[in-house]
């Protein structure tokens, strides 16, 4: 039987790991089902990513791409007239206004690290780029703490399953700025 070419496989089988392990969680991830989910035949999934530790590296990377997307499109990132702490807090309230599954999804990879050293690299790269946006508009230092405080939110908001209250997050993302995130526009 003549092999069917299939350029978008790769992709389809990481779509359908996000589906999986949104719907079962990262316990119910296996080449098996993710072939099953992704509709190829199951040596297609252990050829593209030998390990599940592959797939759940490609998994949390386009993840980690979409925040990524979502956060350079905010100009007030990067304009020193935009109050930061204002626009951090609509960013965090685009983010997860999103489907709660996705969100709660990329949370559950990104955590994953913790007991799969594999995927600690792509979650430090997630760090490391949102503090090295952040850090055109504060020192390396603030940056970092924005991040962090910015995970924390996101956890006690999807942890509690209380509503986000963006003016919260506003006023305690601005006391970590030394000028509560206003710079020129003061």
């Amino acid at each position: 039987m003549a092999r069917r070419y299939d350029p978008e496989r790769r992709q389809r089988i990481i779509d359908a790991a996000l589906r999986v392990a949104g719907d079962k969680g990262l316990a119910g991830l296996s080449h098996r089902s993710v072939a099953a989910e992704a509709d190829v035949p199951l040596g297609s999934t252990t050829y593209h990513f030998a390990s599940l530790d592959d797939l759940m590296v490609a998994a949390l990377r386009q993840a980690n791409e979409g925040f990524d997307a979502l956060l350079a499109a905010r100009g007030g990132l990067t304009d020193e007239d935009c109050d930061l702490a204002a626009e951090l807090a609509a960013l965090l309230g685009e983010w997860l206004s999103r489907e709660r599954a996705g969100v709660e999804l990329e949370y559950e990879l990104y955590l994953a690290a913790l007991r799969r050293p594999a995927l600690r690299p792509i979650a430090a790269e997630w760090v490391k780029s949102v503090v090295e946006r952040l850090s055109g508009r504060t020192d390396p230092v603030t940056a970092r703490a924005l991040a962090a405080l910015m995970d924390g939110i996101c956890l006690q908001v999807l942890l509690t399953e209380a509503e986000y209250d963006e003016a919260y997050a506003r006023e305690v993302l601005a006391r970590m700025l030394p000028d509560g995130g206003q710079d020129a526009a003061g």
